[in-house]
């Protein structure tokens, strides 16, 4: 997407804000944390180039969401006017953004993708989930998920723009069963090591009801586990979201199948709904982001050429991880992608229950 580069003022960019704060809540879990962040930064970002005119400009911190995402018509209008500057410390050790050094694109090869085995492979799947160990969240405990990630991105310096990549790096995550508490700890979004908080209210002081997009444990332990019921809900509330309401529908299920716990019979319904959406197919050879070979289940987005795949063990058939490989070339700056190139990727190392706010599973008991 071609930002905008006029001027906007503090008052319109209140005003984006206030759009943004509309939109986001439809957004799938993660993406709107990554577009609330992003649209801040650039609002503050235009306010300092206001004040400091021709002073050297400041340093933009590159923020980051668990998955990528194409941005929607109406978010788009929220950011309309808003400068988009990325800016750059050099320095023989690199750049760092973030908190996090960049680099070099991250590519692979772009596995062979088929239709056959589908269903099968998605029951089986379902099967494992369905007999895997799956405590119940309590009040007072926390669902703590801890990964390894490393994404790949169009950078722009003095108006030239190169493909940098965020490098692996840990990223700890703690939610409430309510989903009203929680605290982030990710070098590609926090400004220092500790972390930040994810608790309600926001900074706007709205305390937003969990859904499909932003789910809490325990409205996830409400949902249908119906598969045919569940998909069409998914639909339903889905709806309008992302280049189609197939990709979609696929998207936000690998959203609940990364940062979410979902309760047993839920996350076994998950996967027989994932077998009903046209176009899933399966990639034979997948790598995690810690180098994990398995099995995919996939989706070709036809609007960004962009491929999102799950990736499951072969043997075991436990959810390792996910990544987003462009498959097909794209036009204009958008074709620095190169088909190959990993523009998200992740591996799920921890995924438990423990008693506190930051506590991790090695501090438990």
């Amino acid at each position: 997407m071609n930002a905008n580069t006029s001027r906007q003022s503090p008052a319109e960019g209140e005003e984006s804000a206030k759009l943004f704060a509309r939109t986001a809540r439809d957004l799938p879990t993660g993406r709107h944390q990554f577009h609330k962040e992003r649209l801040m930064a650039q609002i503050h970002e235009t306010r300092q180039q206001e004040r400091t005119a021709a002073v050297a400009p400041v340093k933009a911190r590159r923020l980051r969401l668990p998955r990528p995402a194409i941005m929607l018509p109406a978010l788009a209008a929220a950011l309309a006017g808003v400068v988009v500057a990325t800016v750059a410390s050099s320095g023989g050790g690199g750049v760092r953004d973030g908190g996090v050094a960049t680099g070099p694109a991250l590519t692979t090869t772009v596995g062979v993708a088929t239709t056959k085995g589908v269903p099968q492979l998605l029951d089986q799947i379902s099967l494992a989930a369905a007999e895997a160990t799956h405590p119940v969240v309590k009040p007072g405990e926390y669902i703590y998920i801890e990964s390894k990630s490393a994404d790949t991105f169009l950078r722009t310096v003095d108006d030239r723009t190169t493909l940098a990549s965020h490098q692996l790096h840990t990223r700890q995550l703690w939610e409430s069963p309510d989903g009203t508490k929680g605290w982030l700890i990710d070098p590609a979004v926090n400004e220092g090591p500790e972390g930040e908080t994810l608790s309600l209210p926001d900074e706007l002081g709205n305390t937003p009801k969990a859904h499909l997009g932003a789910p809490s444990y325990e409205y996830l332990a409400k949902l249908t586990t119906d598969p045919d019921k569940l998909l069409a809900k998914i639909y339903k509330e889905t709806e309008g979201q992302g280049n189609t309401p197939d990709q979609q529908a696929f998207a936000t299920i690998g959203d609940l199948l990364a940062e979410s716990y979902p309760p047993a019979e839920l996350y076994s319904a998950l996967f027989k709904a994932a077998a009903k959406i046209p176009g899933v197919v399966v990639v034979n050879n997948a790598v995690d982001a810690v180098g994990r070979s398995g099995v995919a289940v996939a989706r070709l987005d036809e609007t960004s050429g962009q491929r999102e795949e799950w990736i499951f063990d072969t043997k075991t058939h436990v959810f390792l991880g996910e990544r987003l490989v462009q498959v097909n070339q794209l036009s204009g700056t958008d074709a620095l992608i190169k088909p190959g190139t990993v523009t998200y990727t992740s591996a799920i190392l921890n995924r438990a229950i423990v008693g506190g706010l930051k506590q991790t599973p090695s501090q438990a008991g």
